[in-house]
């Protein structure tokens, strides 16, 4: 069982264009080739999870988002960054498209995709971490039992804070931050059982 680090995709790995499947407009967010070489020197897997709803909504087809996939793949390695894993949930209870337009277990805040990603890649989530740019990124690593970094860039806009488990256990602007903070604080002692208790 290895530690992970489970990464947003849309404002954290790489620049938010909503919805956009256009790999021409796909770049890594400043300094994410670094950051996430740190996190990979420190042992931890790396594994992107991302709601696209996109799918649902009708904006582009699920056979869309593999080329995505790739292409994210391939600007990682040319940082010397290797993903574990990618996974994606292509649901929205309200979306256009009924074979999409389903509740489901995958969607964060729900943890789907990270209790997915952990069975599969053998995950140890109590040493795990999540990073996003929204609160629903947070949810879903607390509720996944990871503990939780949220960026502060400009992603989150509605700042529904009223459960605990929406409470980041760290916040900084970009992904070289969260890797500061994560090499600093580990994934074993005190603090990590800290915050656990916390959330």
């Amino acid at each position: 069982m290895k530690p992970a680090i489970f990464l947003d995709k849309d404002g954290t790995v790489i620049v938010d264009v909503p919805y956009n499947v256009d790999l021409a407009r796909i770049e890594l967010q400043v300094g994410c080739g670094e950051a996430l070489r740190r996190m990979q020197r420190l042992g931890y897997a790396l594994v992107v999870v991302s709601n696209q709803s996109g799918v649902a909504r009708g904006y582009f087809s699920l056979s869309a988002v593999g080329p995505v996939e790739q292409h994210i793949r391939q600007l990682l390695a040319a940082e010397g960054v290797s993903l574990s894993g990618f996974y994606f949930c292509p649901h929205f209870e309200h979306g256009a498209v009924q074979e999409f337009a389903v509740p489901c277990e995958c969607r964060k805040p729900r943890p789907g995709m990270l209790l997915t990603a952990a069975r599969e890649l053998s995950i140890d989530l109590e040493r795990s971490w999540m990073i996003g740019d929204i609160l629903d990124d947070v949810e879903a690593g607390h509720r996944a039992d990871c503990a939780a970094i949220l960026l502060d860039n400009g992603g989150e806009t509605i700042w529904d804070v009223g459960d605990r488990r929406r409470w980041p256990d760290f916040v900084t602007t970009d992904l070289l931050g969260a890797a500061e903070f994560i090499a600093d604080a580990g994934t074993h002692g005190e603090w990590k059982k800290r915050v656990r208790h916390a959330v």
